[in-house]
């Protein structure tokens, strides 16, 4: 199918590996142009050389959390590519996690920072060139935990509940301008995040890694019905299909990537 965007510009947070990564080689299939972003400890390059064979790409660092990478992000994307037509936010951490009792502030602001408002900064920088004209398409990474909260994860689940909020906002403010701002929620996608909580629980639990995918599925998400981790390519198929000229009578909505996971019909 042609999603209509050949010659876009997009940028594409967190985007070193996982989600944000098989999204920017289905842009790039696309015949977008595109920019990858991530803080520079991660593997940005890699990324760029992997997916290079496919179209034009750069890279470029920088942390969400830092209001002057935020812009010198734009900024060089800018002067290398020219004002971004799509922007996607993919990065995301999981944050604090534990007992809600036990855990301090600088674990909410830390995981609210980064999840939260680093996708408030970045939308700051892509929204006003897309009013201008005439045409944008935004997509932020919620998640199955903004409607369906997990008492070990509720800092990051409050943060993905404002995702939806501020997308659902925003979608009202400039979807007059053709300024398109949906969601995509994933749940349990085989990323470099599960595989380090899968670590985690294997060694916590005394079992192999695939035990404890299995023992995860069976006991905290019994709503995935397919019994299985999704792929990041699944999830990147649904945010290239909002980012294109296919969607544009789509605004304001969440598309859940999830095998089920979310129980009900609401949210």
């Amino acid at each position: 199918m042609d999603l209509g965007i050949t010659n876009r510009i997009a940028l594409i947070s967190g985007a070193d590996s996982g989600m944000g990564k098989e999204t920017a080689r289905l842009l790039l299939e696309a015949g977008v142009r595109v920019a990858i972003t991530d803080k520079p400890d991660g593997t940005l390059d890699e990324a760029v050389e992997a997916l290079s064979p496919l179209g034009e790409i750069v890279a470029v660092t920088g942390d969400v959390t830092r209001p002057d990478d935020v812009k010198a992000i734009w900024a060089e994307v800018r002067d290398a590519l020219g004002e971004p037509d799509i922007y996607v936010n993919a990065a995301g951490v999981t944050g604090a996690t534990g007992d809600f009792l036990e855990v301090d502030d600088a674990g909410w602001l830390d995981t609210l920072n980064i999840n939260l408002m680093g996708a408030v900064r970045m939308c700051r920088e892509a929204i006003p060139a897309m009013r201008r004209k005439g045409w944008g398409r935004v997509v932020l990474f919620a998640s199955e935990d903004a409607v369906q909260p997990y008492v070990d994860e509720l800092a990051y689940c409050a943060s993905k509940a404002g995702i939806l909020s501020l997308a659902k906002g925003l979608s009202k403010a400039y979807g007059c301008d053709n300024v398109l701002v949906n969601t995509v929620s994933p749940a349990f996608i085989a990323t470099p995040m599960t595989d380090a909580m899968m670590r985690k629980r294997a060694n916590e639990r005394g079992e192999s890694f695939d035990a404890a995918i299995a023992s995860f599925l069976e006991e905290e998400r019994p709503g995935m019905v397919l019994k299985r981790r999704g792929k990041p390519e699944e999830v990147a198929a649904a945010v290239a299909f909002l980012c294109s000229e296919r969607a544009s009578f789509i605004n304001g909505a969440g598309i859940r990537v999830d095998s089920g996971s979310v129980f009900t019909i609401a949210g």
